[in-house]
């Protein structure tokens, strides 16, 4: 696997570890509340609420439950449960769970047997759960697809596992953004066309940052005109200390243009990570770990949105806006 792919599944591996690895500042600025709903990671357990306002019960408990991502229609939350712990994170073993946004409906999609990572949801209108599965004997990962209501065992390959590709976000007309080393067209960020019966089709997105560093936890907007991300500096290996950025997006002619940081510009050693729009495209939460953060575009404010003094707080994630 070539150095960018490496890269990219080992930043992801660190960063999705446990926050003892990561240097964090105190948090001054109190709770605001702010009207927009979302999901998030708290202690390991999943919550649905209003972000700046204290949170009612959990829909998961008792297990490590990450990174829910909240489909196009409204109703769901998917999500991985760790199985297996491991120091290494690319050995963990997990299996995808969909939830209704009620908590009923909880129900797995693979067997916890793998090492399954990012999953979230098509924008096509099929509501197409997708997700990363590691390779059993490297790390490298291929693109797996299924449906709500299936059992595990009956997902799909979208992606071939002799080559690395990793999913970000999807597109209304079907197509995914994906970082992928592939065997013809090389590394980089793609537009990948999914074609369940062959090979899939590659689009290289062209973007000046990319020559430069890693985009990483990349989320299209919903009016898919922008798209927000964190971004490295360099291709050497560093957790903490990322900055993230929005920039303008085009679909048509695949590019990311026009990038302006928001949030650790001067890269501060701590943990930024996982933006995320909310559906008015208006805002992007985001964690600087320990706690929750909302950006506002229009006046470039930024205030914090989670309650809980000394809890965990991670991947948050706007009301029905798939990343």
């Amino acid at each position: 696997m070539n150095k960018l792919a490496a890269l990219t599944v080992w930043t992801m591996a660190s960063l999705l570890a446990t926050g003892t690895l990561l240097a964090v500042e105190s948090d001054e600025a109190e709770p605001t509340s702010t009207g927009y709903r979302g999901s998030y990671f708290k202690n390991g357990e999943i919550h649905v609420g209003t972000y700046g306002t204290p949170e009612g019960n959990p829909l998961t408990s008792g297990h490590q439950d990450f990174k829910p991502s909240w489909s196009k229609t409204g109703d769901m939350l998917i999500f991985f449960r760790r199985l297996k712990d491991d120091p290494v994170v690319t050995n963990w073993k997990t299996a995808i769970h969909v939830i209704n946004v009620d908590g009923t409906g909880l129900h797995a999609l693979s067997d916890g047997t793998h090492t399954d990572f990012n999953q979230t949801w098509t924008r096509d209108g099929t509501n197409t759960p997708i997700w990363n599965r590691k390779h059993p004997d490297k790390v490298s990962f291929q693109v797996m697809a299924s449906k709500v209501g299936n059992k595990p065992g009956q997902e799909i390959a979208l992606t071939d596992k002799s080559y690395h590709t990793w999913a970000y976000s999807c597109l209304t007309d079907g197509r995914i953004l994906v970082q992928s080393a592939h065997p013809k067209h090389g590394r980089g960020y793609f537009l990948m066309t999914p074609n369940p019966d062959g090979e899939p089709k590659f689009e290289k997105v062209e973007c000046s940052l990319a020559e430069n560093g890693i985009l990483d936890r990349v989320s299209i907007s919903p009016s898919e005109k922008k798209v927000c991300f964190e971004y490295q500096s360099g291709f050497n290996r560093r957790v903490p200390g990322r900055t993230l950025y929005i920039a303008d997006f085009s679909a048509h002619k695949p590019s990311i243009n026009n990038a302006k940081p928001f949030a650790n510009e001067k890269g501060a050693n701590r943990w930024f990570a996982y933006p995320r729009w909310t559906k008015d495209e208006k805002a992007i939460v985001y964690h600087a770990s320990p706690s929750l953060y909302l950006y506002t575009l229009a006046d470039e404010n930024t205030v914090k949105v989670s309650t809980s003094d000394g809890a965990d707080y991670r991947y948050p994630h706007g009301e029905a806006t798939p990343k």
